[in-house]
């Protein structure tokens, strides 16, 4: 499965939301945030195995 995400920075939190998906989440720095996005999408698929 391929799950495309945009990211972008508001002014005071890394911010990606699924392109073509109900899925967003945000973090403080980059890291957090590619943590948040595999979480996220975990969640949204029923906890799919994801890399």
């Amino acid at each position: 499965m391929l799950v495309k995400i945009e990211t972008y920075f508001d002014g005071e939190f890394w911010c990606a939301r699924g392109i073509g998906e109900d899925i967003f989440t945000q973090g403080k720095t980059l890291d957090e945030l590619h943590q948040n996005i595999k979480e996220a999408v975990a969640v949204h698929y029923g906890e799919e195995q994801i890399i």
